[in-house]
C-alpha cells in the first residue's frame, strides 16, 4: 500500500511538472488538444468536434433553397466495392448530384443529411471564394495586392494575397499533423491564433514555387476580416450562404472566445449538401441561379494550376484527371470532398471520419479514385 501511495505521489509530481513546463515554454495549447482529442476517445481530430470549441454562427437566410431530387433518385443501389470503403474508411455522406440535382444520396454511423461535421481544409477553398467576394466588393484591390498594405510588419516582402491563396508565399510554415509540438497543432488549439500566425516569418521568395501550407490560408483570413471589418463568418453568410440558399446554419471554429478569429484554414462544421453548394457555384463560373456571386475570371484562375511543376493545385482549389476527365475539388484532412467534373455537369461529395491510408503530405489519396470511379459504375 506505501509503494502505491509513493508511486500515486511521484506521478502526481510528474504531471505537475510537465503541466508546469508546459505553461513556462508557451506550449499550455497542448493541454486543450489533449483534452478535445484523447479525453473524449480519439487519437486525432474527429469530425464532429466542434463543441469543444467556440463557435461562428454562419446564418442561413430567410428562404433557403433545397436541391430538387433527379428523377432518378436513389434508384441504383451503391457498388459493392463502395460499400466496402463506405464501411471501412468511415463515411458519414455519400452524395451525387447530376445536372443540379440529387442522383443518390446516402448516410451512415448515425448522421443524417443535416448533421453538421467539420469540413477540415474544404474550408481553405471558401476561405479563397471570400478572397473573390473581396476584390470584387473593393475591400482588397487584386490578387497582387501585397500582405504588408495590410500587416506593415512583414516589412519589405514581397508575398501578396494571390501567394497566400495558391500557398506560395515564403512562409516559414512546416505542415504536420502528429507531432504536439507542430505550428499546425498549435495553430488549432493556442487561444491567440492572430499570434502564432504572426509569429511566422517569409523564408523563401514567394509566388515561385506551390507549398502547401495551412499558415497561408490563415494570414490569408485575416487579411480579409481585416480589409472587410467583418467576421468571417458572417462576410461568408452575406456573401454565399444566404445567397446560395443553404438549408442550415453553419459554424466556424474560434481560436478563444475572447479573440474571436476564426480557422480560416479549417473548420467550417456543416452538412454535405450546403457544401456541394460550392462545387455547384465554380462549377457556373461564379454564377448561382443567374445571380454572379463571383467574377468568373477568378473562378477561371482558381481553378487552373498556378505553376505547371503543381499541377494540383491553383488558388484554394485541387485538381486531378483521371483518364479524359478533369475535375477540380474541395479536399479536407480526414477525407472531406467536394469533387467537380463540369462538363458532366456531376458533383460528387464525401465526408468522413478518415481516408485512405496511404496518406502522404500534399498527395492524392486512393480513396479519391474510388469515390469517383464507383460514381460513375452507379451513374452508367
Amino acid at each position: 500500500m506505501k509503494f502505491f501511495k509513493k508511486l500515486l505521489k511521484w506521478l502526481a509530481i510528474v504531471i505537475g511538472l510537465i503541466i508546469f513546463l508546459l505553461f513556462i515554454f508557451d506550449y499550455n495549447y497542448i493541454l486543450k488538444g489533449v483534452r478535445v482529442v484523447y479525453f473524449t476517445g480519439h487519437n486525432t481530430a474527429f469530425i464532429n468536434d466542434y463543441p469543444y470549441f467556440e463557435n461562428d454562427i454562419i446564418k442561413k437566410g430567410k428562404h433557403t433553397n433545397p436541391w430538387p431530387n433527379h428523377k432518378n433518385y436513389n434508384t441504383v443501389k451503391e457498388t459493392e466495392k463502395l460499400s466496402h470503403v463506405n464501411k471501412d474508411w468511415g463515411t458519414v455522406a455519400y452524395v451525387i448530384i447530376k445536372n443540379d440535382s440529387i442522383w443518390f444520396e446516402n448516410y451512415y454511423d448515425g448522421f443524417d443529411e443535416n448533421s453538421k461535421t467539420n469540413s477540415f481544409s474544404m474550408a481553405k477553398s471558401i476561405t479563397t471564394s471570400l478572397l473573390g467576394k473581396a476584390i470584387m466588393d473593393g475591400y482588397i484591390v487584386s490578387l497582387d495586392q501585397p500582405i504588408t498594405d495590410f500587416y506593415p510588419q512583414y516589412g519589405d516582402a514581397k508575398t501578396t494575397v494571390g501567394d497566400l491563396a495558391s500557398m506560395a508565399s515564403g512562409l516559414d510554415w512546416i505542415e504536420h499533423y502528429t507531432s504536439p509540438f507542430s505550428i499546425t497543432a498549435r495553430a488549432n488549439y493556442d487561444d491567440d491564433l492572430a499570434e502564432t500566425i504572426l509569429n511566422q516569418k517569409i523564408v523563401k521568395t514567394p509566388g515561385k514555387t506551390f507549398k502547401y501550407s495551412s499558415g497561408d490560408t490563415q494570414l490569408l483570413g485575416m487579411i480579409i476580416q481585416k480589409a472587410s471589418g467583418k467576421s468571417l463568418a458572417n462576410y461568408l453568410s452575406e456573401s454565399f450562404w444566404k445567397p446560395l440558399g443553404a438549408n442550415n446554419d453553419a459554424l466556424w471554429q474560434l481560436d478563444d472566445d475572447e479573440n474571436r478569429l476564426a480557422k480560416a484554414f479549417c473548420c467550417i462544421s456543416s452538412s454535405a449538401k450546403d457544401f456541394a453548394r460550392f462545387g455547384k457555384l465554380y462549377k457556373d463560373g461564379g454564377n448561382w441561379n443567374g445571380q454572379q456571386l463571383l467574377d468568373s475570371a477568378f473562378v477561371a484562375k482558381s481553378i487552373t494550376p498556378r505553376f505547371k511543376e503543381s499541377p494540383q493545385y491553383g488558388y484554394g482549389w485541387w485538381m486531378k484527371d483521371i483518364g479524359s476527365k478533369h475535375f477540380f475539388m474541395m479536399r479536407g484532412h480526414l477525407g472531406q470532398y467536394v469533387i467537380v467534373e463540369p462538363h458532366d455537369n456531376i458533383i460528387i461529395v464525401r465526408l468522413g471520419h478518415r481516408k485512405s491510408p496511404d496518406e502522404g503530405d500534399g498527395r492524392f489519396t486512393d480513396d479519391i479514385t474510388v469515390y469517383i470511379e464507383e460514381a460513375y459504375k452507379m451513374l452508367e
